[in-house]
Parts: structure tokens; C-alpha cells; sequence
């Protein structure tokens, strides 16, 4: 089913790339999801040989792995944020696990661009110059003892010795020295070139003295462990890293001042968050056209099952989800509410899209029956997918408990 538009006002220049976008991400992203998806092991997923290698080198080619960077940096200069907003739920809708593993390739690069050392620079420059998906970017923030408490930044934990990150760098003349390990969820984790390293400075601080620093991975001390074996989410690569006397200059420390890291950290989870919550409306809305085009087609008591009054209201239901999660999504990608910070907004965005995917597509497997357990239909795909996805990026409690403290300041 096409989806209908609802007062849109995209511009010409909006409406010309989301159409493209939304051929390619349909054309070329779902059916590369679903066979990776059904390959027996993760490993297989990154095999030299798997499709997931020639489509993440059509979307760099296409320029999507940069289209946020600002046109002198390489990127597309796209200006209508509805139409970005718009491409962002495309990708969802197609496959939210390559959504995810392309969200995360530029963050390094995109958090380099705002230092002025020429190392930093340059690589920023051979990433957007990339066509070969030879750069990809991770967020390395989760480790084995540590989650979502890393971004509940305004709680009590923040500020106890006794809690304290296992990643640590420590500085040796114009170097760091970084040591410990980042846990099996790291996204990109066992291909990315290049880690936004989220680490301590100073134990007795607890988590408050955080720094980040952009890390090759390729460097003496890095080693990786295997890929991550999911429920969903299976074309997104995730795995542990570990750094053993890691040495990066100084400069790679691209923050390292509390107020700084603190601001990072905000910004970080508005734009994360905002990502999420147009990824899975991107999601939700796939799961309803699957259970629409399904009860039109279903035969049950001599007609289809959408003739019955019980399916009409479920889908109708599933609608209203969709569209109310769709509002609040392109609102916060499009506006900053009130001039405000938009973190509790966004993480509003994140928590409701989410949550109306898995409901939307628990509700879709109900209009399949039986047949949506199968794996010959995407339906099912979708609902581990959507799965996940209130527990990534920071599980949906805690997000709402640092969104609530936003929201009474």
C-alpha cells in the first residue's frame, strides 16, 4: 500500500531526493535485510563475499553515509529538514538494522569535524571522499558493567567514585594511553575503522570525568571479539573492542572538559534519540502496509479477513499509533519546540516510535495468524527488529527518567 502524505510542503529539491531515496532503500536495502537476516551466523553476515558489502558501498557512492555533513565537508547540503526527516523513516521502513549500521558509520567523522587539527581534519576529508565503505564509524559507549546508567547523566551514580568506566585513558606527554574493554553491543563494533571512544579520565570522579576521543582502529593494542549472535537486528554487526595500552595524540581527545563532555553527551542523545524515534515510524509504518496488503488478500468465511469488523478496527488502530508517533518524530526533526533543548523532547520521540513499532507489529502477526510466525513472511522480521529497539541506544526507563529531569528543570 502507498502511503498517503498528509501536508507534507516538501520543496521540489525535498521531493526529488526523498523519491529517489525512497526507491533505492526499498529497492536495494529490504531485500539485502532479509537475506542477511536468514544467512545461519553473524560471521556470515560480513563474510568478504555477503551482499552486505556491495550495499553499503552503493549507499556510500550515493552519498547517504554523509548526508548531514555540511556541503564544504562533502555532504549533500540537502536544506529541507522535512525531507530528511522523511528519508530517515524510508531507511526504517526498509531495513531498521542497516539504518542503524549506517546512523553510526559517520559519528566519528562527524565528531572530528569540529576539532581544527589537521589530522583530525583529513580524515574527515578521506571519509567523505569514501566510496568504497572502506571508513566506517562506531559508537563505543557500552561496556560489560555499563549501559544506559552512561547517558542517565544528571543521577547520583554520576558522581560516585565507586562507579567508575572500564575503558580509562591516562596522558603520557602528548599522548593518551588507553585501557579496557567495550562490550559486545558496540554497533559497527567488529568492522568499523575508526571508534567514537567514550572513556573515564579520572576514577576518583566517578563517570562524571568522562572524555571522548576518536580512535583508529587499526592501531597497536586494538583487538575486536566476535560478532554479537541476535534475536533481530541481524544485518547490524555489533561486537566487543578492546584496547590494551592503546596510544592516540593527544589531540584525538576531542573532549575532556566536564561542562564539554556534558554538552556532548546532550547533544548525542537529542540527535540519537531523534534518529530512533524517524527510524521506527519508518518501522511501524512497514508493519502496518504489510498487515493492510495481507488482510486484503486473506480469505476467511468467504471474504477477505479486512472485511471484518474486528480486523478494520485493528488496523485502523495501528493507524492512529503510526501517525501520532509520525507527528511528534517529524516535529522534533523539524523544529526546536518552544526554542528549548530538544533532548526530552527526542528522547520522547525515541520511546514513543519504538514502543508503537513493537506494538504495531505484534498487532500485524495477530492479523497474519499462524503465518506470521513464519519466516516467509517479513512481518516477522520486522517484530524482532522493533524488538530491540527499546532497549538499544539506552532502554526506554531510563531514557524517560533522564527525559523527565529535563522536563522539570
Amino acid at each position: 500500500m502507498a502511503q498517503v502524505e498528509f501536508d507534507t510542503n516538501l520543496t521540489d529539491e525535498g521531493k526529488a531526493v526523498l523519491n529517489e531515496a525512497k526507491r533505492f532503500f526499498r529497492e536495494v536495502w529490504r531485500p539485502a535485510a532479509i537475506k542477511l537476516d536468514k544467512l545461519p551466523t553473524p560471521e556470515d553476515v560480513i563474510a568478504g563475499d555477503s551482499i552486505f558489502w556491495d550495499v553499503l558501498r552503493q549507499t556510500y557512492q550515493l552519498g547517504y553515509n554523509k548526508m548531514g555533513f555540511p556541503i564544504e565537508m562533502g555532504g549533500s547540503g540537502l536544506r529541507d529538514p522535512l525531507a530528511r526527516a522523511m528519508i530517515t523513516e524510508e531507511m526504517g521502513y526498509a531495513s531498521a538494522d542497516l539504518a542503524i549500521c549506517l546512523g553510526v558509520c559517520s559519528m566519528p567523522f562527524s565528531m572530528a569535524m569540529a576539532s581544527p587539527h589537521p589530522d583530525l581534519q583529513e580524515m574527515v576529508r578521506q571519509y567523505a571522499e569514501d566510496k568504497e565503505a572502506r571508513m566506517i564509524g562506531c559508537w563505543a559507549i557500552t561496556e560489560p558493567d555499563h549501559g544506559s546508567d552512561w547517558l542517565y547523566f544528571d543521577s547520583d551514580h554520576h558522581h560516585d567514585p565507586e562507579v567508575v568506566p572500564q575503558v580509562k585513558a591516562v596522558m603520557d606527554g602528548d599522548h593518551y594511553i588507553i585501557n579496557g574493554q567495550k562490550s559486545a553491543w558496540v554497533s559497527n563494533g567488529t568492522i568499523a575503522s575508526h571508534a567514537a571512544l567514550f572513556l573515564n579520565l579520572d576514577s576518583s570522579k566517578g563517570m562524571d570525568s568522562g572524555g571522548v576521543a576518536i580512535v583508529p582502529l587499526d592501531l597497536p593494542g586494538v583487538s575486536k571479539g566476535k560478532p554479537l549472535d541476535k534475536l533481530g537486528q541481524r544485518a547490524l554487526n555489533q561486537g566487543e573492542i578492546f584496547f590494551d595500552d592503546v596510544r592516540i595524540p593527544k589531540e584525538y581527545m576531542i573532549c575532556s572538559d566536564p561542562v564539554a563532555y556534558n554538552r556532548m553527551i546532550n547533544g548525542i542523545l537529542s540527535g540519537a534519540n531523534a534518529g530512533m524515534g524517524g527510524w521506527f515510524v519508518g518501522l511501524a509504518q512497514a508493519a502496518l502496509d504489510e498487515a493492510i496488503a495481507y488482510a486484503k488478500q486473506r480469505v476467511q468465511g468467504g471474504r477477505p479477513i479486512s472485511e471484518h469488523q474486528s480486523v478494520k478496527a485493528r488496523l485502523f488502530d495501528m493507524f492512529t499509533q503510526v501517525e501520532a508517533a509520525r507527528a511528534l518524530s517529524r516535529r522534533v526533526r523539524t523544529s526546536r519546540p518552544g526554542g528549548q533543548t530538544t533532548l526530552h523532547y527526542s528522547i520522547a520521540s525515541k520511546i514513543l516510535s519504538t514502543e508503537t513499532a513493537f506494538r504495531v507489529a505484534s498487532m500485524a502477526i495477530q492479523i497474519f495468524g499462524g503465518y506470521g510466525l513464519s519466516k516467509d513472511f517479513v512481518i516477522e522480521k520486522l517484530f524482532r527488529d522493533a524488538r530491540a529497539s527499546m532497549i538499544e541506544d539506552g532502554v526506554n526507563e531510563t531514557l524517560a527518567l533522564e527525559g523527565a529531569g529535563k522536563l522539570l528543570e
